[in-house]
């Protein structure tokens, strides 16, 4: 099987070549990524804790699910395709907010993306894959914004970010 290729953009979002997802973070370079917020009439936000096995960010908790699009893909159609991959079923998905962010890890790999943040609502329990996620749960926006204030080392680099600058996004 192939390994699975990013889309290179520039800073205006525009695409500029593909490479393999570990070269493109290994070398820090600016791809094309997005980030699915789901929530239900609650104005409960769904978390997933990523499987512990994955080569960055195991462990930790984060939005409903992110990844990659893949080349010639919207956003929408990679926020639907992946949703249901990690989590097991799909919602209608609209565009947000999108922001350019870097973070490097422990493991000497660095997320550099231009993400574009979905949202989404949903009133049922995911059908987690547990080749992708540990766990999930639903959380207070409120609840969400303060545990990471209070316990950062538990959530993924992206989501503290969109948390921080974007917080007021996240509704619908």
């Amino acid at each position: 099987m192939e390994e699975e290729k990013v889309v290179l953009v520039n800073e205006n979002d525009e695409q500029i070549g593909l490479m393999p997802k570990l070269e493109a973070h290994q070398k820090a370079v600016l791809h094309r990524a997005f980030s699915v917020f789901v929530l239900n009439n609650k104005n409960e936000l769904m978390l997933q804790q990523r499987a512990h096995h994955k080569y960055h960010s195991p462990g930790l908790w984060t939005n409903t699910c992110c990844s990659h699009q893949r080349d010639g893909e919207s956003n929408i159609q990679a926020g639907t395709r992946r949703l249901q991959e990690e989590m097991g079923f799909t919602t209608s998905l609209k565009n947000s907010v999108s922001f350019i962010y870097k973070a490097p890890f422990d493991n000497g790999l660095t997320e550099h993306e231009y993400d574009h943040v979905l949202i989404g609502t949903y009133e049922k329990d995911p059908v987690i894959n547990p080749d992708e996620v540990a766990d999930w749960k639903w959380m207070a926006i409120e609840d969400v914004k303060n545990d990471i204030s209070t316990f950062p080392q538990h959530y993924t680099a992206w989501f503290k970010i969109i948390f921080e600058k974007f917080y007021s996004h996240i509704t619908l």
